[in-house]
Protein backbone atom coordinates (compact mmCIF):
# COMPACT_ATOMS: atom_id res chain seq x y z
CA UNK A 1 0.00 0.00 0.00
CA UNK A 2 1.40 3.63 -1.04
CA UNK A 3 1.88 6.22 1.29
CA UNK A 4 -0.65 8.74 1.88
CA UNK A 5 0.15 12.54 1.24
CA UNK A 6 -0.52 14.61 3.63
CA UNK A 7 -0.27 18.77 2.43
CA UNK A 8 2.28 20.78 4.71
CA UNK A 9 0.07 23.21 6.36
CA UNK A 10 1.44 25.88 3.75
CA UNK A 11 0.28 23.90 1.66
CA UNK A 12 -3.56 24.05 2.24
CA UNK A 13 -5.70 26.33 0.30
CA UNK A 14 -9.29 27.71 1.07
CA UNK A 15 -10.82 26.94 -1.83
CA UNK A 16 -9.58 23.00 -1.45
CA UNK A 17 -10.98 23.21 2.27
CA UNK A 18 -14.08 24.51 1.46
CA UNK A 19 -15.14 22.53 -1.62
CA UNK A 20 -13.98 19.33 0.65
CA UNK A 21 -16.84 20.67 2.82
CA UNK A 22 -19.65 20.98 0.41
CA UNK A 23 -20.78 17.34 0.79
CA UNK A 24 -22.58 16.60 3.88
CA UNK A 25 -21.16 13.03 4.25
CA UNK A 26 -17.27 14.63 4.35
CA UNK A 27 -19.01 17.21 6.80
CA UNK A 28 -20.24 13.65 8.71
CA UNK A 29 -16.93 12.67 8.89
CA UNK A 30 -15.68 15.82 10.20
CA UNK A 31 -18.48 16.22 13.17
CA UNK A 32 -17.49 12.37 14.00
CA UNK A 33 -14.04 13.32 14.31
CA UNK A 34 -14.65 16.59 16.19
CA UNK A 35 -14.38 15.22 19.26
CA UNK A 36 -10.32 14.51 18.88
CA UNK A 37 -10.28 11.01 19.10
CA UNK A 38 -8.23 8.71 16.12
CA UNK A 39 -10.97 6.44 14.15
CA UNK A 40 -10.38 3.40 12.28
CA UNK A 41 -12.20 3.58 9.10
CA UNK A 42 -13.80 0.66 9.19
CA UNK A 43 -15.26 2.46 12.54
CA UNK A 44 -16.79 4.97 11.00
CA UNK A 45 -20.70 4.63 9.54
CA UNK A 46 -22.11 6.56 6.88
CA UNK A 47 -24.64 5.68 4.06
CA UNK A 48 -22.74 4.88 1.28
CA UNK A 49 -20.50 2.07 0.31
CA UNK A 50 -17.01 1.16 1.73
CA UNK A 51 -15.39 2.56 -1.72
CA UNK A 52 -17.66 6.02 -1.61
CA UNK A 53 -16.80 6.30 2.02
CA UNK A 54 -12.80 5.60 1.06
CA UNK A 55 -13.29 8.50 -2.01
CA UNK A 56 -14.82 10.75 0.96
CA UNK A 57 -11.79 10.36 2.96
CA UNK A 58 -9.30 10.89 0.80
CA UNK A 59 -10.84 13.89 -0.70
CA UNK A 60 -10.78 15.46 3.02
CA UNK A 61 -6.92 13.89 3.50
CA UNK A 62 -5.66 15.38 -0.10
CA UNK A 63 -7.12 18.96 1.27
CA UNK A 64 -5.28 18.80 4.69
CA UNK A 65 -8.59 18.51 6.84
CA UNK A 66 -7.16 14.84 8.45
CA UNK A 67 -4.66 13.05 8.83
CA UNK A 68 -4.62 9.09 8.13
CA UNK A 69 -2.14 6.77 9.78
CA UNK A 70 -1.49 3.11 8.55
CA UNK A 71 -0.91 0.18 11.21
CA UNK A 72 -0.82 -3.07 9.65
CA UNK A 73 -3.63 -3.27 7.17
CA UNK A 74 -5.89 -0.94 9.01
CA UNK A 75 -6.33 2.96 8.69
CA UNK A 76 -6.79 5.58 11.46
CA UNK A 77 -8.15 8.87 10.67
CA UNK A 78 -7.24 12.10 12.60
CA UNK A 79 -8.89 15.46 12.41
CA UNK A 80 -6.42 18.32 11.57
CA UNK A 81 -8.10 20.55 13.88
CA UNK A 82 -5.25 22.28 15.78
CA UNK A 83 -2.93 22.75 12.51
CA UNK A 84 -6.46 24.02 10.85
CA UNK A 85 -7.07 26.94 13.26
CA UNK A 86 -3.82 28.07 13.14
CA UNK A 87 -3.48 28.21 9.38
CA UNK A 88 -7.74 29.60 9.64
CA UNK A 89 -8.43 30.96 13.03
CA UNK A 90 -12.31 29.78 13.53
CA UNK A 91 -13.08 28.40 10.52
CA UNK A 92 -13.50 24.92 12.07
CA UNK A 93 -15.88 26.34 15.09
CA UNK A 94 -17.90 27.84 12.93
CA UNK A 95 -18.40 25.00 10.26
CA UNK A 96 -18.79 22.65 13.14
CA UNK A 97 -21.57 25.16 14.28
CA UNK A 98 -23.35 25.45 11.38
CA UNK A 99 -23.07 21.65 11.06
CA UNK A 100 -24.63 21.23 14.18
CA UNK A 101 -27.57 24.32 13.50
CA UNK A 102 -28.33 22.77 10.37
CA UNK A 103 -27.92 19.33 10.96
CA UNK A 104 -25.91 18.62 8.16
CA UNK A 105 -24.13 15.15 8.03
CA UNK A 106 -25.80 13.63 11.23
CA UNK A 107 -26.12 10.67 8.99
CA UNK A 108 -22.88 9.49 9.81
CA UNK A 109 -21.57 8.25 12.88
CA UNK A 110 -18.83 5.97 14.47
CA UNK A 111 -19.31 2.39 15.74
CA UNK A 112 -17.97 3.45 18.92
CA UNK A 113 -20.37 6.43 20.01
CA UNK A 114 -22.68 5.51 22.70
CA UNK A 115 -26.42 5.96 22.22
CA UNK A 116 -28.10 9.12 22.79
CA UNK A 117 -29.50 8.83 26.76
CA UNK A 118 -33.68 8.09 27.01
Amino acid sequence: MRRAHHPEVGEITLTEVMAALSDPIRVGVVRVLADGRERGWGDLRAPVAKSTLSHHLRVLRDAGLTRTRQEGTRCFVTLRREELQGRYPGLMEAVLAAAEDEDVGHQVSAKDDAAPAV
